[in-house]
């Protein structure tokens, strides 16, 4: 079972001391995170939650999303996708083949606007096994990385799942396990994953949040993002 406070206070570390943190639809586990990076900071960080009418400032929603990732002015986003490949590509369309898929989606929508212009974007899967994380994806939505010709200022920063946490390794072109959610282990990701991917020696534990995090992640979703995502805030266990 998926700990949603570990993945939570995992994905707040990964923000760090953003500026500007937005999230899309669908997004209560990277949304939560967000707002516990944003009690981090004192406050002065800026969290955008499309649909919501306490954290945005928006009144066109993803139009002035996009204006804004186009100024720079948005540090960290959230992606995921039908299928994720070892080079970051990530697919929203379809599976199987393009003319007579065998799954069909609802499609893109800005993710490759955002994919190439957010400076961070964290990918986000909850089901790690081998049909989300693909050896290629059956269609490119949104690369994972571009020519050196192409201007982009940004690109993916990691990719955590309900098992584990990956680097994105830019130079390389490929992602590096960082560490394993308690209950896996290097052979057990190895086993779960399709495609190929760095591997330290010694694969660290990721950490797990004490009582004390537990209980402020559990205050923050049921005060926070019920106003958004309220069937999540009610089901939200620690």
């Amino acid at each position: 079972m998926t700990d949603a406070a570990l993945l939570i206070a995992m994905i707040a570390d990964l923000i760090g001391d953003a500026r500007h943190v937005a999230t899309g639809a669908l997004s209560p586990i990277p949304t939560a995170a967000a707002m516990l990076a944003r009690r981090r900071s004192g406050g002065r960080m800026r969290v955008t939650v499309l649909g919501s009418r306490r954290n945005s400032r928006f009144t066109s929603g993803a139009k002035e999303l996009f204006d804004c990732a186009a100024q720079g002015r948005i540090d960290v986003f959230f992606l995921s996708g039908a299928q994720v490949d070892g080079e970051a590509n990530i697919n929203l369309l379809s599976v199987g083949d393009y003319a007579r898929p065998k799954a069909r989606f609802a499609g893109s929508f800005g993710s490759t606007y955002l994919y190439m212009l957010v400076p961070r974007v964290i990918l986000f899967r909850l089901d790690h096994d081998h049909r989300a994380l693909v050896p290629k994806v059956d269609f490119i939505s949104a690369p994972g990385w571009s020519a050196p010709e192409v201007y982009r200022p940004g690109g993916p920063q990691a990719l955590i799942t309900n098992r584990c946490l990956f680097d994105w390794r830019k130079d390389a072109r490929r992602f590096a396990l960082r560490s394993v959610h308690p209950g896996e282990t290097a052979a057990s990701i190895r086993a779960a994953t399709g495609f190929d991917y760095d591997e330290p020696a010694n694969v660290p534990g990721s950490p797990v949040p004490d009582a004390t995090l537990r209980a402020e992640i559990r205050d923050i979703v049921r005060s926070e993002v019920a106003e958004t995502y309220p069937r999540f805030a009610e089901e939200f266990t620690i």
